[in-house]
């Protein structure tokens, strides 16, 4: 238990020494996304999109930016998308389409 408690530790340092600034924006990502998301699940029954759809904006974005500096290409691409579609998710939201 306690060997596995050290290597759980030694993946977030290295993660960190690997490229503090991408682990800066994997931190930024992760607070807006579990916002987002944590927003959705309590007004679930009638959530206000225009309030959702940014979090998981920054997050998506942020996560995009870092997984280009660490040359994750298919996260990078599918973070991508998801900060396109929550543009357009936004735009429904708003009545703008």
């Amino acid at each position: 238990m306690i060997n596995s408690l050290k290597q759980i530790k030694l993946f977030w340092v290295n993660s960190y020494h690997s490229d503090k600034i991408a682990f800066g924006f994997e931190l930024v990502s992760f607070i807006f996304t579990v916002g987002a998301s944590l927003t959705l699940a309590l007004t679930a029954r009638d959530p206000n999109m225009l309030i959702v759809y940014p979090g998981f904006f920054v997050g998506s974005v942020t996560q995009c930016y870092a997984a280009y500096r660490r040359g994750a290409a298919w996260v990078m691409l599918l973070t991508f998308y998801f900060a396109i579609v929550n543009i357009f998710g936004y735009g429904v939201a708003a009545g703008w389409y």
